[in-house]
């Protein structure tokens, strides 16, 4: 069963933010082994995405990285405001 990264993360992320009308969440390749996606919000949200030491950051980088274990893949993702 394959999953949806981009609705699993925009799911965690949305919760976060106070602009979730500038949340965009995308899956820039996917190589066989590696994906990679980039999250995408205000600017006045990053702060709150990223949290305190990268806290919260790594907290959605773990469920990512769990749930892409479960496919035999790896997850990248960064953070981003535009």
């Amino acid at each position: 069963m394959a999953v949806d990264y981009e609705k699993m993360i925009a799911d965690l992320v949305r919760p976060l933010i106070i602009n979730p009308d500038d949340l965009a969440v995308k899956q820039l390749s996917d190589d066989g082994q590696t994906i990679t996606i980039s999250i995408f919000v205000h600017e006045d949200d990053l702060g709150r995405v990223i949290g305190k030491n990268g806290r919260i950051a790594n907290a959605i980088r773990t469920i990512a990285y769990a749930s892409a274990s479960r496919d035999h893949k790896k997850i990248s993702i960064n953070i981003e405001s535009f």
